[in-house]
């Protein structure tokens, strides 16, 4: 298998441009001119490219290499993050997302067919925590190098630098190895994901992805016109807070295996998420930035136990497609809350999206005493 720090070092770079970008290019919609409408339905299809290509990708990466895969995917990014940079109407722009969406989902469900796989490490706790602890790093590194660059040479500046970043990681792709697994039939897909077991917990990761709805859409615009921030302002704001999820996630990893345990800190993860999502509304920036600080820890924490239950869920021959169909069908939640969100943010108040994306938050939470396994498979 390829080594592990590659996929580290992909990931980071891979997580740092595209949600430096999707994070900060809200405001650039509303310099162009773009509604909630409109920024709703860009954010929908950047967040619906995985319904369409997760499991297609899975399936692949079940039988055939993955290098080409994530190349292509590394390189495709590069020209999408260019390109948002020069479009100025919805629909262009909105073309753009959806292709960079395409290429992270197929990066991402390499990458994560990769890591499932790979049985190098026999503490899951550790090896999942470590997997979203880099994963999430990239992701503050860049708002902070988003924070720098806006404010000296411009928002285009800032994609050209994550767009060659992109580009750079496809060095460290190359050496991944032709790695090929097993063919599986779909009969057997069906049996792993079409279960009473599977099923809820399908259903509980699309509640929990419908917030996400609210980070790409109203996140950066509620903060400018709450606290009167800068680009760069918000930028420092969200990768300040964004740090938390990391530093959860690699809390989970110093952790040592056991199951029963995970499943209470998964279910605790999504209660401060949802709780740190309603008090990050209130007036004083600082009181809200400790709140969204609480909210990114356990969304850290929810991640991490996101990918650990997975890896329980499925049988190691089957996990990439079935994976692949878990990932569409979270996402689908992220389409629908960015659709909805943006929509509600912009017609009754920015604040609105996080009070009730945190209130469903906090309801999923008690629908995981019954929906989050128990036990491995």
């Amino acid at each position: 298998m390829a080594g592990m720090r590659r996929v580290h070092a992909v990931n980071y770079v891979r997580t740092m441009a595209v949600t430096t970008v999707a994070f900060l290019a809200p405001l650039r919609f509303l310099e162009l001119g773009f509604g909630g409408v409109g920024i709703g339905l860009i954010v929908a299809l950047f967040a619906a490219a995985p319904i369409v290509f997760s499991f297609p990708t899975g399936w692949m990466n079940d039988r055939l290499s993955m290098k080409k895969v994530i190349l292509g995917g590394l390189l495709t990014m590069s020209l999408a993050i260019v390109a948002v940079g020069y479009l100025r109407g919805v629909a262009p722009m909105a073309a753009a997302f959806l292709l960079l969406g395409v290429a992270n989902s197929a990066i991402n469900v390499s990458i994560n067919s990769l890591y499932y796989k790979d049985g190098t490490e026999p503490d899951s706790n550790r090896k999942y925590g470590r997997f979203i602890g880099w994963l999430s790093l990239g992701p503050p590194t860049g708002l902070v190098l988003g924070s720098v660059l806006t404010r000296v040479a411009g928002f285009r500046s800032l994609l050209w630098a994550m767009a060659a970043l992109t580009a750079l990681a496809a060095l460290a792709a190359g050496g991944f190895g032709e790695e090929r697994f097993a063919s599986v039939s779909a009969r057997d897909y069906r049996f792993s994901v079409f279960n009473k077991r599977t099923l809820l917990f399908s259903a509980f990761l699309v509640l929990l992805a419908l917030h996400w709805g609210t980070e790409l859409t109203v996140y950066g615009p509620f903060l400018r016109s709450r606290f009167g921030l800068s680009d760069s302002g918000v930028a420092l704001y969200m990768a300040g807070a964004y740090l938390a999820l990391s530093i959860a996630a690699f809390l989970v990893s110093r952790l040592k295996d056991d199951p029963v345990r995970d499943r209470r800190l998964f279910l605790f993860g999504m209660a401060l998420s949802g709780l740190g999502l309603v008090l990050m509304t209130v007036g004083d920036i600082r009181l809200s930035f400790l709140f969204r600080f609480i909210h990114e820890g356990g969304d850290g924490l929810m991640g991490a136990f996101v990918v650990l239950t997975i890896s329980r869920l499925f049988e190691k021959r089957t996990i990439g497609g079935s994976a692949g169909i878990l990932t569409a069908l979270q996402t689908s939640g992220h389409m629908a809350g960015s659709m909805a969100f943006a929509w509600l943010g912009f017609r009754a108040g920015l604040h609105v999206p996080m009070i009730v994306a945190g209130l469903i938050l906090l309801a999923n939470t008690a629908f995981g005493l019954i929906a989050v396994p128990r036990e491995a498979r």
